[in-house]
């Protein structure tokens, strides 16, 4: 999972080996920059293109209203899930689920989509998340290998990390990312970025043939190492000249128009479904195939020590059904958008969970997740051990095999999930 780095061993320091390129720029910023476009995986599917969208609400859920009493197709709806209702036979709701090792409270909000152990500890080091896995292989079919938002005010809220563990910068203004998606520059705004694009190949090959000469100083092990980074910069190259061909090409053109952006932070469930109308435009134009979505509630972190505090909960209560309505919304719109002979829910994976099974008490066990879409046989409750919980990864690993990624297995996943199957 880690990426390669130089042995200090070998006589050669990093310092030194990267002076020798004549740059001053460090192995792992090539990593830590958009996943590269690597080639898309034999197995995609034909027609209609598979996409997957990820969501996190970081202040839990409380479970109480989601998880259901009984297993399997029968459940009574909670109600939570009752918000849900028109959507029941496109979702499946998870309970004894989560990631193994993953401790640490609200620390766990950065591993929602990696599966990382130990979040709390000190010198934490992050794998790649779900969604950049998926862009690797995927990404190459659309303007953008995907899109990392997030629903927050100042900081860095994001679900996405790279190989190397580092976090890649959201997008958090919905009027932008409208902006970004559909909105065509100027010919001479298009010719900059260009241009832009061709110095970063220009960079990129300099860089490549200085350190292949140098890497000949290195031991064995350490060339082989090299070889693996080198293969990264290959892939950034060709991340650059696709990059370089989608500038050509005009955006799709939309009926709506740019959203206005809500800067009140107590108004998250209105900011959350500003996002959520940009997100169905982006997989209806085909603009994105592969989506992360952070939904930061920090403003109702008091309320969520409730202390079961019956006023409390009530508040809480209405806090987070306005959420499952936002997220209603976003379901019905994607199943009234059709795509050749079915919709676009029945063709895009949409997670939903917490990173906490219980913000109340800060456990990271028995997590609120649920799945719609994505052309699987839902309707269902899957109800897995609640003091021995199943790897939520399984789940994650099921979803790359229905993006057509069948040979990657992911973080600490030891299979797909059981019960899930395709329609």
């Amino acid at each position: 999972m880690h990426p390669p780095r130089l042995a200090r061993r070998s006589g050669l320091s990093r310092r030194a080996f990267l002076r020798g390129t004549g740059f001053s720029l460090s192995l792992p910023f090539l990593e830590a920059m958009q996943p590269a476009f690597a080639r898309a995986a034999e197995t995609a599917p034909v027609g209609a293109p598979r996409r997957m969208v990820c969501i996190q609400t970081n202040m839990g859920i409380m479970p109480q209203l989601f998880f259901p009493s009984e297993a399997g197709i029968s459940y009574t709806a909670t109600p939570y899930l009752d918000t849900l209702a028109a959507h029941r036979q496109q979702m499946t709701v998870f309970s004894g689920v989560s990631h193994p090792g993953v401790t640490g409270g609200h620390a766990a909000e950065r591993c929602f989509l990696t599966g990382t152990p130990h979040p709390e500890r000190g010198g934490f080091r992050n794998w790649i998340s779900l969604d950049q896995l998926a862009a690797e292989q995927v990404g190459n079919q659309t303007r953008y290998p995907s899109l990392t938002l997030a629903m927050s005010g100042e900081g860095n809220a994001t679900l996405s990390y790279t190989r190397s563990g580092a976090p890649i910068p959201s997008d958090k203004s919905p009027k932008k990312l409208f902006q970004k998606l559909f909105v065509q520059g100027r010919p001479e705004e298009v010719a900059a970025s260009v241009e832009a694009l061709r110095q970063g190949q220009s960079t990129l090959d300099f860089l490549g043939a200085q350190s292949r000469r140098l890497n000949r100083l290195l031991p064995k092990a350490d060339q082989d190492r090299m070889d693996q980074y080198f293969t990264s910069v290959r892939e950034l190259e060709q991340r650059l000249h696709s990059s370089e061909a989608w500038e050509q090409r005009p955006k799709p053109a939309v009926d709506a128009k740019a959203p206005e952006d809500i800067d009140d932070q107590r108004e998250f469930v209105a900011r959350t479904k500003l996002m959520f109308e940009v997100m169905k435009l982006a997989l209806e134009t085909d603009s994105t195939r592969i989506i992360s979505f952070f939904i930061d509630t920090t403003v109702i972190h008091n309320i969520t020590h409730h202390g079961h505090r019956p006023e409390v909960i009530a508040e809480l209560q209405a806090k987070e059904t306005a959420q499952f309505e936002a997220l209603n919304d976003f379901l019905t719109a994607l199943t009234g958008t059709k795509e050749q002979d079915t919709t676009l829910l029945d063709r895009t994976m949409v997670l939903y969970g917490t990173p906490m099974g219980s913000a109340n008490s800060h456990s990271n066990v028995n997590l609120p997740v649920l799945l719609a879409g994505g052309g699987f046989k839902h309707g269902q409750h899957l109800a897995f051990d609640q003091q021995n919980n199943y790897p939520l990864t399984n789940l994650y690993r099921t979803m790359l095999h229905r993006l057509g990624i069948a040979d990657e297995s992911f973080s600490t996943s030891n299979g797909t999930l059981r019960g899930l199957e395709m329609a």
